[in-house]
C-alpha cells in the first residue's frame, strides 16, 4: 500500500488526511519515525516539521521514492532515508522507533495515471500493481475461477452482486481477454442498476476488491501491524489511517487484542488469563475528519485514524484470524 495523499483531483497532492489530529495524538513528536506508506510525503514532512529528528520513508512504488528523492527530500539535510519495500518488512529497516505511521489505500498520484490501471474513470491497461511486480489485475480477472472471483468481490469489496459480476466476467473473457479498465468497468456496470446522482460509480466496489487482491493489501496490513509491534520502542506510537471498513476493523481488533481487550470470563467459566499488553490505546474510538477537512477534501469523509502507544512488553506472534482478515477460497 502506498498512500500519503488521498487528495481530490486539483488539490495539492501532498496534503495528507487527518495529519493535524495525528500530530496532536502523538505529541511531542521526536526521535525517529517510519512512514510505511510514503506516497507524496505528506505525513513524513508533517512529522519533520513537528519535531521528528529523522523519518524512514518506505514505499513499494518506485515512482513515489523517485519523486521524493528528486524533490522535497533533497531539502531535508539528511533527515530522511528512502527505502523501496513493503511495510510488512518495516522492522527490517528500523528498530527502537519513536513512531510508525501507515496511511492505507491507493494514492491520488496512482489514481491519476491511466497507465497504472487503478481507476475506472480513466481507461488504461488493467494493472493495479502498486510496485509493478507480481500478477496484474488483468491476470487475476482472466485466470481466476468464477467462485474465487465472487469471493474476492464480496469479501474485499463487500459487493452484494458478486456472483452476478463474477459470472459476467467469466462469460466476457471467454470471448476475448479483459485487458483494460474500461472493459472491466463496462462489464460491472451492466450487472448493476444505474446509479442515482451522487451515488458512487457502480464499479467502485469491484475495482477496490480486485486492487486489494492484486496487492495482498489485507495480508500486508496484518503483517505490517505485527512488524510495527516489533520495531517500536517503549513509548513509541503506532498511527494508522484507514479508508475501508474491513481495514479499520482489522486495526481496531489488533489494538484491542494487544491492549488487554478480550473476554474476561464469566460465572460459568474461569477467568481468562491475558498476556501483558503490548499497546495502550490513545482513544477507544477512531478519530475522523471534521467538517472543515471534509469540505477541503471530500475523500477524508471515510478516513479513520487509530493510535496506540507501545509498552515495554515483549512482542508476541500474531494470529491473523484474531483480526478477522477475510480469506477467499484459494487464499487469494
Amino acid at each position: 500500500m502506498a498512500s500519503a495523499a488521498h487528495a481530490t483531483p486539483g488539490d495539492a497532492p501532498h496534503v495528507p488526511v487527518l495529519l493535524g489530529p495525528l500530530l496532536e495524538a502523538v505529541a511531542p513528536v521526536q526521535g525517529t519515525w517510519l512512514d510505511g506508506t510514503l506516497g507524496a510525503g505528506g505525513y513524513a514532512r508533517g512529522l519533520l516539521r513537528a519535531g521528528a529528528a529523522h523519518v524512514i520513508g518506505l514505499d513499494r512504488d518506485p515512482a513515489a521514492l523517485e519523486m521524493a528523492r528528486t524533490g522535497w527530500a533533497s531539502d531535508c539535510a539528511g533527515r530522511v532515508t528512502l527505502v523501496q519495500d513493503v511495510f510488512s518488512n518495516l522492522d527490517a529497516h528500523g528498530q527502537g522507533l519513536q513512531g510508525v505511521v501507515l496511511d492505507l489505500g491507493v494514492s491520488s498520484m496512482q489514481l491519476d495515471q491511466a497507465a497504472r490501471g487503478f481507476s475506472f474513470m480513466r481507461d488504461g491497461p488493467l494493472d493495479m500493481r502498486m510496485g509493478g511486480e507480481g500478477r496484474s489485475a488483468a491476470d487475476l480477472v482472466n485466470d481466476t475461477d468464477e467462485g474465487t472471483l465472487a469471493d474476492i468481490l464480496y469479501l474485499y469489496g463487500e459487493e452484494r452482486a458478486s456472483r452476478r459480476i463474477a459470472r459476467a466476467i467469466v462469460r466476457a473473457r471467454s470471448e476475448a481477454p479483459i485487458v483494460t479498465t474500461g472493459q472491466l468497468a463496462e462489464i460491472v456496470e451492466k450487472c448493476l442498476p444505474r446509479g442515482k446522482p451522487g451515488q458512487v460509480h457502480p464499479a467502485t466496489r469491484s475495482f477496490l476488491a480486485i486492487r486489494i487482491a492484486v496487492n495482498d493489501e489485507l495480508g500486508e496490513l496484518s503483517a505490517g501491524l505485527a512488524a510495527a509491534e516489533r520495531a517500536l520502542a517503549p513509548g513509541g506510537h503506532l498511527a494508522v489511517v484507514t479508508f475501508h471498513s474491513i481495514e479499520d476493523r482489522m486495526v481496531k481488533r489488533f489494538m484491542q487484542s494487544r491492549s488487554g481487550g478480550g473476554g474476561r470470563g464469566s460465572r460459568h467459566a474461569p477467568e481468562i488469563e491475558h498476556p501483558e499488553p503490548q499497546f495502550i490505546q490513545a482513544t477507544r474510538k477512531a478519530l475522523s475528519a471534521d467538517a472543515q477537512e471534509v469540505a477541503r477534501n471530500p475523500r477524508a469523509r471515510s478516513a479513520r485514524l487509530r493510535v496506540a502507544t507501545r509498552t515495554s512488553a515483549a512482542a508476541r506472534p500474531l494470529d491473523r484470524r484474531t483480526l478477522g482478515q477475510p480469506l477467499p477460497r484459494g487464499g487469494v
